[in-house]
């Protein structure tokens, strides 16, 4: 079955609007991974906008409570990642090539040009004791130059499979064939599978059950908003629901 990993950095952003600590990150954490959540995944930026180093540092002690939970953290490698990771050695790195400024992720990294840089970085994460995931386009030229880094995985970024199932019809059925042969490189070549960006209960379910070996999907925005409406305990049994059907669990 695809494990869920909630994000919570929009939780920090709303906590962030104000100065009296709620809501607080570690707590949705706790409810997530007490309503089936396999992990957390936290996304920490220079600009601090929403996860903080301090937010890293609560959850990094929180799970210790709780060995059988991944702890997730992104971010790229060549802005304030290293020193975070450094310090609270997660059990998944996800490597993710955004400025820092960016809104928000758009776009995979081109391994063949960053090949040389991703080596060490991916080396030393590993000596950390981190599987490492390179955040990586639905493109299987680009994925085949992966195993050169020494990552593990990759994690599809399924903003393109979104905006394409909203649309439906021909368009959803092409982009999500790109995606399958994504899932296909990345196993022929060894490398496991995750994926995230915008996915939700309405295409989730359509994603993992056509991908092949997809083992985790990270997500944050969709399911914070849905726990607006039914509460962020039932939104995560929800999405732990969509997964196990797509699966046949």
């Amino acid at each position: 079955m695809t494990e869920l990993s909630v994000n919570v950095n929009k939780v920090a952003l709303l906590r962030n609007t104000r100065t009296i600590g709620i809501p607080s990150v570690t707590r949705a954490a706790q409810i997530s991974i007490d309503a089936g959540a396999y992990g957390i995944t936290v996304h920490p930026r220079p600009d601090e906008r929403h996860i903080t180093p301090g937010d890293v540092d609560d959850l990094y002690a929180l799970l210790k409570s709780y060995p059988q939970t991944e702890f997730n953290i992104e971010g790229n490698p060549y802005h304030n990642l290293l020193d975070v990771v450094r310090k609270t050695p997660p059990h998944q790195c996800t490597l993710v090539p955004d400025d820092p400024d960016q809104f928000t992720s758009d776009h995979g990294w081109e391994v063949s040009t960053n090949v040389d840089k991703l080596k060490p970085i991916v080396q030393e994460m590993k000596d950390l004791g981190c599987r490492v995931s390179l955040f990586m386009d639905p493109d299987p030229d680009e994925i085949s130059l992966v195993p050169a880094t020494g990552a593990d995985r990759i994690e599809l970024y399924t903003e393109p499979y979104a905006e394409a199932f909203a649309k439906g019809g021909s368009v959803a059925d092409e982009v999500l064939q790109q995606f399958i042969k994504a899932g296909e490189c990345a196993r022929d070549l060894g490398l496991g599978v995750n994926a995230g960006h915008d996915l939700n209960l309405d295409n989730l379910g359509g994603f993992c059950s056509s991908v092949p070996g997809v083992l985790e999907v990270s997500i944050g925005h969709a399911l914070i908003a849905d726990a607006l409406e039914m509460g962020l305990k039932t939104t995560v049994s929800e999405y732990v629901k969509v997964l196990a059907q797509s699966s046949g669990a």
